[in-house]
């Protein structure tokens, strides 16, 4: 149902809500917090009508969301208190990835099994390069401890000893750990030993205890490993974190967050304080999920073969695919160069942001990133004493963002500052003057995010002209197009609040529970009665996790390859399990991805389900005015010359009118950048669309 729009909100941004039974009602207000390494976005829904805020990040990532939260409910005109749903994406986890600044972390593994975290895998990223450098573990050698006991696949060999665990828990002591990680061999076929090591060790240690069989049920031990430990390593910083957020929201009358996951679902507070890995990447997949809601929405779209989701905001710029309407998903993902095995967005994710600082490397040549201004002080033109080059300064001598632009509502930029920032790189880099420095930062970093489209297209056999390309984040939609032109991409998305799409993408969000088994054998000779089974104890765990189990839905997959394969590809299956069709489907998907079916068996690894309850996102009616010219005009210097570029108003861009680039619309939280020879018109959804111009 349609709502009146509140006297101090920018006109046009109303939206309408549809539901489903057990989904958000129409009149419920709900609010969406991400945490992004520069601002804070958030989105509120409320009576039909979609408020939009966004306010800087701040160390203690708390303090910023309840800031986001009360500017955005004051610009609303309601109360905190009268919010019924707060849904949260952060970075905090991530952060203590790549800062290497988690929890003292101990891991305890069998004997013999001590350095299988160091040893890792034989693949080599660089192959040929002898003075390449393996990061190093997140335990150190001195922090990890072995157990004489031994499982095998087929049981127990040999138990765990009482009095070996109290010597365990005297040298845990002794090291000082702030968390634990226990993975055992095999234990996610036979985790008795190492549920008992894991039991003990909670009641001894006042410190959290990671099991591997509770956080990676699967086999291949490096990556259960691996996995286990990041998840004891970011454990102590969310559990910290989650308990400063559940307090600020109490004290504000909001309730208990939710908190979106790295599969794209979001879960209680609680759940992921206990598995903390799955927070990983939550941002990021937030973005996903909102470009998937708000983009393909008409049958232009449709025509496609899906979406490529473009996330630019101040620090990095993140990547995925959305096909036949479903976010891709990976069990497979490497983050700060640390495998993690569990359900994850696939996203591919480049350290080229809107705050990324450019420099020259010692042969010359022009780089962006990965370091970053941030927010304090953040760009030079933001005239808080930052002075290296950034992304932004160099679009603002641009002429992408005007001197009068406010970022986030309330930034007013220098572009003085922003000069003398690229005019010592023009004189570092031999370049000249500070336009020819700022052309070479903007190419620089759409080289390097045309590599991360590329990675997640060509690489895996998809040609990037048969997608559409969506653009969001701060600085997403100012760089989308001339991306898509460099990739003969015809069509650019960019959705309405694509500023803060990751906060809506946390309104759109179902609530997700995953699980895995290993379960391993020729498909054509398992019990297909015992792996039906299985799922059924999967699917009930799940339903027993869900805040409406009625309303859940469970799908079921399967992990399955060829006989001597090293890797699987995960498959759709139906109740009961056929293992027939099981087969064919996984010939199919390898012949889709790799090109040809093998005259091979085919093996069960891994059985999979996943448990759903929906949730209905805003979905936005109408948005735009009537004015049919341009706020005013200044100059913009594309890759063919300077032009005198119209800019528009975003919420007063005119309705049912194809408007010739190069122009510039700008919006409360992101400013479209369309070049010559591109056309943009406005969706009646309130989402521009940029496409190739006939003219």
């Amino acid at each position: 149902m349609g709502g009146g729009t509140p006297e101090d909100r920018t006109p046009g941004e109303r939206v309408t809500e549809d539901r489903t039974p057990g989904e958000r009602t129409p009149d419920g207000r709900a609010i969406g917090v991400d945490v992004g390494g520069t601002f804070t976005d958030v989105a509120l829904s409320l009576e039909g009508d979609l408020v939009t805020a966004k306010v800087p990040s701040t160390d203690d990532q708390s303090e910023g969301v309840a800031a986001g939260i009360e500017k955005a409910c004051e610009a609303a005109g309601v109360d905190p208190e009268s919010v019924t749903e707060f849904s949260h994406a952060m970075t905090v986890s991530v952060n203590a990835l790549l800062e290497g600044d988690g929890a003292r972390t101990a891991l305890v593994t069998t004997e013999g099994f001590r350095d299988v975290l160091e040893i890792g895998r034989q693949t080599r990223p660089s192959l040929y390069d002898l003075d390449a450098e393996k990061p190093a573990p997140l335990v150190p050698r001195r922090r990890r401890f072995e157990v004489a006991e031994r499982a095998t696949p087929d049981g127990v060999e040999r138990a765990v000893d009482d009095g070996e665990i109290d010597s365990l828990v005297a040298d845990l002591r002794d090291a000082d750990v702030e968390s634990v990680a226990v993975c055992l061999l095999h234990a996610y076929a036979h985790p008795e030993n190492e549920q008992h090591v894991a039991e003990a060790l909670r009641e001894a240690l006042d410190a959290p205890v990671s099991a591997s069989g509770e956080v990676l049920p699967e086999f291949r031990e490096y990556e259960r490993t691996s996995t286990t430990v990041v998840d004891a390593y970011v454990r102590p910083a969310i559990d910290g974190y989650v308990g400063r957020l559940t307090e600020r929201a109490r004290d504000l009358g909001l309730p208990q967050p939710r908190i979106m996951q790295a599969n794209g679902g979001v879960t209680d507070a609680e759940t992921v304080r206990r598995n903390a890995v799955t927070t990983v990447l939550s941002g990021p997949a937030a973005g996903v999920v909102g470009a998937s809601a708000t983009a393909a929405t008409d049958a232009t779209d449709a025509d496609r073969a899906g979406l490529i989701t473009f996330d630019m905001g101040g620090t990095s710029s993140d990547v995925s695919l959305v096909r036949d309407g479903e976010v891709a998903r990976t069990t497979e993902s490497t983050v700060a160069d640390r495998p993690i095995g569990t359900p994850m967005v696939d996203v591919e994710t480049v350290g080229a942001g809107g705050g990324s600082i450019a420099w020259v490397d010692a042969g010359g040549a022009l780089r962006i990133g990965p370091r970053s201004a941030g927010a304090d002080p953040g760009p030079a033109c933001y005239g808080k004493g930052g002075t290296e080059p950034t992304v932004t300064d160099a679009n603002l001598v641009l002429g992408y963002v005007g001197a009068d632009t406010d970022l986030g509502g309330d930034l007013s930029l220098d572009a003085a500052a922003a000069r003398d920032a690229l005019a010592d790189l023009a004189e570092e880099a031999g370049m000249d003057g500070p336009v020819a420095a700022a052309l070479g930062v903007h190419r620089v970093a759409n080289a390097d995010m045309t590599r991360a489209i590329r990675s997640v297209t060509v690489e895996r056999g998809h040609d990037p002209r048969a997608f559409g390309l969506v653009a969001f984040g701060g600085a997403g939609p100012m760089h989308a197009v001339q991306i898509a032109d460099g990739l003969d991409i015809e069509r650019v998305v960019v959705p309405h609040a694509s500023g803060v799409l990751s906060a809506y993408g946390l309104l759109a969000a179902d609530e997700t529970r995953d699980a895995v088994r290993t379960r391993q054998g020729p498909l054509a000779e398992v019990d297909a009665d015992a792996v039906d089974a299985l799922y059924e104890e999967l699917a009930d765990d799940l339903l027993d996790e869900v805040s409406d189990p009625d309303a859940a839905r469970v799908e079921y997959a399967a992990d399955l390859r060829y006989a001597g394969q090293s890797f699987e590809l995960a498959v759709d299956v139906e109740r009961p399990f056929d293992p027939a069709a099981a087969g064919e489907r996984f010939a199919t998907a390898h012949e889709s991805a790799y090109g040809y079916r093998a005259d091979e068996p085919v093996e069960l690894v891994n059985c999979r389900a996943t448990a759903t309850v929906p949730r209905s996102a805003p979905a936005i009616e109408s948005v735009g005015g009537s004015d049919a010219e341009p706020r005013t005009t200044r100059e913009a210097v594309f890759p063919d010359g300077t032009h005198e570029t119209p800019v528009y108003d975003r919420e007063r861009f005119p309705a049912d009118e194809d408007v010739e680039g190069p122009v510039v619309v700008e919006g409360a939280e992101s400013t479209v950048v369309v070049p010559p020879a591109w056309r943009v018109r406005l969706r009646a959804d309130g989402a521009l669309i940029a496409e190739v111009s006939d003219a």
